[in-house]
Order: structure tokens, then sequence, then C-alpha cells
């Protein structure tokens, strides 16, 4: 007697999916990485910024973010059902992140930082379930790597000061989203698609 369980294959196999839905996924990873970068960027170099100015910048990444992983749950028809519903998952809940960050930027900054380190947290986690099987796949666990570690580091340190989230924070989105970029230019790269567009 056997138990049959379900599951749900959480990979992205570019060969799987069309030309104009590895084009969507690597654009809304370009996309994604760059506005990480410069936001990163303008985070360490602004030190000064209040916390309100803080609390909206990573609420527009957040708001960013969601709304590619969306596109890429809806746009990839030749993905798995696992990848498409992960992704317009993570997208909302990072909508919802955005959102909260946005609309109370002068919350305090433990909700902020629980807020942000919750939000990486759960990308990571879903990088790390849906790494690619290209030449992007390395590139794709660094990612789920950096964001668990520095979701971590967001939850677990004493938040006291708004230096320890501006410099962990800032220096997160830099590396990041350089690292979106790489996996937006890999992805796909040497697979024979087996999906005509």
């Amino acid at each position: 007697m056997s138990n049959p369980v379900a599951v749900f294959d959480l990979t992205i196999d570019p060969r799987n999916l069309s030309k104009s839905e590895v084009t969507t996924i690597r654009t809304a990873m370009a996309i994604g990485g760059v506005v990480a970068v410069i936001l990163g960027v303008m985070i360490l170099v602004w030190p000064g910024a209040t916390l309100s100015v803080i609390a909206v910048l990573f609420g527009l990444y957040f708001l960013v973010g969601g709304i590619a992983r969306i596109v890429r749950g809806i746009a990839m028809a030749g993905g798995s059902a696992g990848v498409r519903v992960l992704n317009i998952l993570l997208g909302v809940l990072l909508l919802v992140a955005g959102i909260v960050a946005i609309r109370n930027p002068i919350g305090s900054l433990a909700v902020l930082g629980m807020v942000i380190g919750i939000s990486w947290l759960i990308e990571g986690v879903a990088a790390l379930v849906e790494t690619a099987s290209d030449s992007s796949r390395w590139f794709g666990i660094l990612f789920a790597v950096i964001s668990i570690v520095a979701g971590i580091v967001v939850l677990l340190s004493p938040v006291n000061s708004l230096g320890v989230l501006v410099v962990v924070g800032g220096v997160f989105l830099i590396v990041s989203g350089l690292v979106q970029l790489v996996m937006s230019f890999t992805l796909g790269r040497g697979a024979q698609s087996t999906v005509t567009d």
C-alpha cells in the first residue's frame, strides 16, 4: 500500500520556458537588481536620513520586488505551478511589506527591522527553492544565502541605532542587486528551449 505524496517542483528550468518568458523573467530580475543597487547606494551615501526616509526607500524596494515577483509568476507559463504560485505569493508578501514600511515610516526602528528581516528571510528561502537548473543556479543560491543571512542579522541584531540597519540594509541591497543583475544575464544562457514562442 503506497502513500501518494504530491511534490511540487520549485526549480526554474529555462528549457521549459519560451524565449519571451525567459526574457520577461530576466527583465524583472534586472529591474529588481538595478533598483536594489540604487537604493542601497542612496541609503549608504545618505547616512543622516531620517527613519521615515529609510523606511520609504526600503518600502519602494519591496514594492518593486513584489511587482517583479508577481510578473514572474504570471508570465512564466512554462514554469511549474509551484514556482508560479511561490512567485505570486512572495510578490504579494513583498507588496504588503512595502506598503507597511511606506505607510508607517514613523513606526519604531524595531518594527521596521522586523519587516525588513522577515521579508529578506522569505525572499531568501524562496530564492533557494526556486533556483534555476542552468548557469545562474549558483548565483541564485548566493542570492538566497545573502538574503537569509541579512534577514537573520537584521532580526537578531539589537537594532538600537539606525546605523546598524542602514549599514546592513545598504550593503545587502547593493550585493543582492548585483547578484540579481548577474542572474538576469545568466538565466537561460546555453539552455535549448523545448518551447516555441
